[in-house]
């Protein structure tokens, strides 16, 4: 479950500024697609050092997202409204509807909705704090309903300038994720075979 809300977590990376700036500002529209890699590090009580992997990811509106861990496993994971996907070596050991899991539909609404300008959806489940500027800023989201089940995270710190640097998910056990996004490009050009193949796995 941490995995599904950490990737979620990800369709933020779209936001860019407006998160900082508000509601009718910069943000990923119908047509465009974010591409980008990420370097991922959990740090885990117990643990000296951090568990680490890395790869790339394809935001696109009105698709979802495309999580394509390289190192140290192959692993492909694709969220879209549909439900959830997953490939290990590109052979798939997971599927999920949305209609069977609950908060994955709320969060890919709510983030989704963020994506598109609908702030109303984003703040109905979060508080939501901003500070900088548009060169440098910071959001922080926290769950409106701490003790939710289907909440299973304490808060989120994202950090950015042009797009989303860092993302930062704090469990309410102390154990946290780090994600830092490096070579981000948003592109007007179609999805291509294997994006739009990706992102029809989900489907029925």
């Amino acid at each position: 479950m941490r995995r599904f809300f950490l990737l979620l977590a990800v369709l933020l990376a779209g936001l860019g500024p407006a998160l900082a700036e508000g509601p009718t500002d910069k943000r990923l529209s119908e047509g465009q697609v974010l591409r980008g890699q990420f370097l991922q590090e959990r740090h885990l009580q117990g643990f000296a050092n951090p568990l680490r992997s890395e790869g790339r990811f394809v935001l696109a509106p009105g698709h979802g997202l495309i999580w394509q861990t390289e190192k140290p496993f192959a692993i492909t994971t694709v969220i879209t409204a549909a439900g959830l996907a997953q490939e290990v070596n590109g052979n798939q050991t997971l599927k999920l509807e949305a209609s069977k899991l609950p908060f994955l539909n709320q969060l890919y609404d709510m983030l989704s909705g963020a994506l598109t300008g609908d702030w109303a959806k984003l703040e109905a489940g979060f508080t939501v704090t901003r500070s900088g500027d548009d060169q440098h800023w910071q959001v922080a989201l926290k769950p409106r309903k701490a003790d939710d089940p289907g909440m299973p995270f304490q808060a989120l710190d994202v950090t950015g300038s042009a797009f989303i640097d860092e993302i930062l998910l704090t469990k309410p056990d102390g154990d946290f994720d780090k994600l830092a996004f490096h070579d981000q490009a948003i592109s007007g050009q179609p999805l291509s075979e294997a994006e739009a193949a990706a992102f029809a796995t989900t489907g029925p």
